[in-house]
């Protein structure tokens, strides 16, 4: 019997060693961080499976020019505490917009960070390269879930101080794939396209690994938010705050806010299964930012379709979100 009980404890210890060994997906998170406020869940669940041991948040990057972007990453992380995580920060031109519902401004009040605008922050051409090359070769999920500027900025990057390889070589050598919040699948004029059409036009055509596009189409079925303004063991955060403030705001969001960013961090930190099946392809966007679909089975693009029912994605996500 002691010898039963012995091995029983050797494969229980074996099954936990390999638990703690398998290696987490590293992440850069790009977001706009403004607009909308499905970014702050969204950001809420990449935290939440960190603590999980499933992914190494390697950055937060903004492609959004307004001045409070940078200030409310670091507050965030700062409030899951990881205020060490690198932040970057367009400084060329670019997009600057902020949310209607003011949300920024109502944490920026309440809850404390180090930095009070994104002047005091570094590129984020400089922090995606200098993290990229560090990384081990196509380790790096890049999840974006706003305007493609910084990636489109990241390919026609020169060698530096951190690697002699250009951006497009660089991303090549260490990017695993790309899972981006953007576009209407088959077709169809997206916000996260048609704001910055030049550079999501760019990033289309020439970037080098595997994208998948995690459509409108899919993030407008699942509702998330009810649940976590009403769970009365959840104490006030900067999470609760933002969708107690700003689902009352909108009629649409009576059931719930979309989840457009948060099936982007899903698929970018968990993978497709069980969550969503795949068509295989290649985007087209005209100038005007409508996108178009051609399907193509040695296409690098990859459009998200239906597969686990929508009401149990939600269920999913929220418990995420609610940390």
């Amino acid at each position: 019997m002691r010898r039963h009980i012995t091995a029983l404890i050797l494969i229980l210890y074996c099954f936990a060693s390999i638990a703690q060994n398998k290696q987490k997906q590293q992440v850069i998170f790009d977001t706009d961080m403004g607009p909308d406020y499905d970014d702050v869940g969204a950001i809420a669940m990449l935290h939440t499976m960190s603590d999980n041991h499933e992914v190494d948040i390697l950055a937060t990057i903004s492609c959004n020019h307004h001045y409070l972007t940078g200030p409310t990453l670091d507050l965030l992380n700062t409030y899951f505490k990881r205020p060490q995580i690198p932040i970057g920060v367009p400084k060329g031109l670019g997009i600057s917009i902020t949310a209607w519902q003011k949300w920024p401004h109502l944490l920026i009040k309440n809850y404390p960070y180090k930095f009070q605008s994104n002047d005091e922050l570094p590129d984020a051409t400089t922090v995606y390269r200098e993290l990229l090359s560090r990384a081990k070769d196509s380790s790096v999920v890049i999840v974006a879930v706003g305007f493609l500027t910084n990636l489109s900025n990241l390919l026609h990057s020169k060698k530096d101080r951190f690697s002699d390889l250009s951006g497009y070589d660089l991303v090549i050598k260490k990017v695993k794939h790309v899972v981006s919040m953007a576009g209407r699948f088959p077709e169809g004029r997206e916000y996260n396209i048609y704001k910055d059409t030049v550079a999501a036009i760019d990033v289309v055509n020439n970037w080098p690994t595997k994208i998948i596009w995690s459509g409108w189409e899919i993030g407008n079925e699942i509702r998330t938010g009810l649940k976590l303004i009403s769970n009365k063991q959840l104490n006030s955060s900067p999470v609760k705050d933002v969708f107690s403030l700003a689902i009352p705001m909108a009629k649409g969001d009576s059931l719930g806010r979309m989840s457009w960013d948060q099936t982007a961090v899903l698929v970018g930190v968990r993978g497709l299964a069980p969550f969503f099946n795949t068509r295989r392809g290649r985007m087209l966007i005209s100038t005007n930012g409508k996108n178009y679909w051609q399907e193509n089975q040695n296409g690098k693009h990859y459009y998200l379709t239906k597969k686990m029912d929508f009401d149990k994605v939600s269920d999913i996500i929220e418990s995420l979100m609610m940390r």
